[in-house]
């Protein structure tokens, strides 16, 4: 039995369908994401689990219980906001004490889980510091330390690090994965950015007009996506359209408009002479200068109409001879040199047999 069950629930503000009819299993300690952008839904979602909203219709389980009726403060989950929501008249310690005194735990137990749990967080020489002395990721340790003090079955993270610049960003991500395998809290998070949701979590549930497009590991749904949707929102895609002429168990062969033939793998059952178009990603493209030979089946002309120098890689922009625009990414690897093509010259674009996937209309 999964940790929460959520089965078939749907929420209406007014005629709108926030949610709709959503049903999905979140493991115990998992680290799970609900990923989709602004208005899909998904903060709707963990105000339910939270118990701040009631589904109109569905139900919600924690450990096989029902959750419907039990009040916030009584459900063993707790939230944390992208605003961090500390007391400002209240030292890290105290923040970090609250639920505990709400609790009416004792005051050697308060005093004992407050300092394993600033030890846990890394602040331990902050205890005494005030929220206006600390810097934004310190703050978002203090919000997730008073999360975790508790103990709960739940911690539901909504957009906790969208307060953050870049760098401080990336180096929260790393901390909240040691963090969650370490007390081995089960965390529901929720983020609209792609690369935050594919380096955190174990599953991801991609969400868009209040349902799930797919639930999977962050790897399937990077190299797999089941549908337009997915492929286009998780990470930068480029998306051929083409017709199917042959199916088989080896492999699919396309007929694109102006491009001419393309070899492509197969994932699922698909129609001879079904039309959509094959996605794929921007690293499994190769360039090559158009005098070069070709190595693989799949090669087409055209020429560089702009590039974008990343440092570690750069992205380039290519118009095939039919007017369709690819974008391939190269790694800047060679030594002294980061750039191999330049505006206007001719290259040739070839990509392996076993790359991208076709997504039927």
């Amino acid at each position: 039995m999964a940790l929460l069950e959520i089965r078939n629930i749907t929420r209406r503000f007014g005629s709108l369908e926030a949610v709709k009819d959503v049903t999905l299993d979140i493991e115990a300690g998992e680290f799970f994401t609900l990923l989709g952008p602004s208005g899909c839904g998904k903060t709707t979602i963990l105000r339910m689990i939270a118990g701040f909203d009631a589904p109109d219709a569905g139900e919600l389980y924690l450990d096989g219980r029902p959750l419907a009726g039990m009040p916030p403060e009584k459900r063993p989950v707790h939230t944390v906001f992208q605003s961090y929501a500390l007391f400002p008249h209240l030292t890290v310690a105290g923040n970090i004490a609250f639920p505990l005194e709400m609790a009416g735990r004792s005051r050697d137990e308060i005093r004992r889980r407050t300092t394993e749990t600033l030890a846990l967080v890394h602040l331990e020489d902050k205890g005494d510091a005030f929220p206006h002395e600390l810097s934004g990721g310190q703050k978002q340790r203090v919000a997730l330390a008073r999360g975790l003090v508790n103990k709960p079955r739940l911690l539901l993270l909504d957009e906790p690090l969208g307060a953050l610049d870049a760098k401080l960003r990336e180096r929260m991500q790393g901390e909240l994965i040691a963090l969650q395998r370490e007390v081995g809290v089960t965390f529901v998070f929720v983020t609209h950015a792609q690369q935050e949701a594919l380096a955190l979590s174990h599953r991801i549930a991609v969400m868009n007009e209040g349902r799930i497009e797919q639930l999977d590991v962050p790897e399937a749904l990077y190299s797999t996506p089941k549908n337009r949707f997915v492929a286009d929102f998780i990470g930068t895609i480029n998306l051929i359209a083409a017709a199917v002429v042959e199916a088989s168990r080896h492999g699919l062969r396309l007929a694109a408009p102006g491009l001419g033939e393309i070899a492509a793998p197969v994932h699922g059952a698909v129609a001879v002479g079904s039309n959509g178009a094959l996605a794929i990603r921007p690293e499994h493209l190769r360039i090559s200068g158009h005098a070069d030979r070709a190595g693989l089946k799949n090669h087409f002309a055209g020429a560089v109409v702009e590039y974008l120098f990343l440092g570690d890689v750069t992205v380039y922009k290519v118009r095939l001879d039919n007017g369709l625009l690819l974008e391939a990414l190269a790694t800047n690897a060679g030594p002294g040199r980061a750039r191999f093509h330049e505006i206007g010259d001719r290259v040739s674009v070839e990509w392996r047999h076993d790359a991208g996937v076709f997504l039927p209309d």
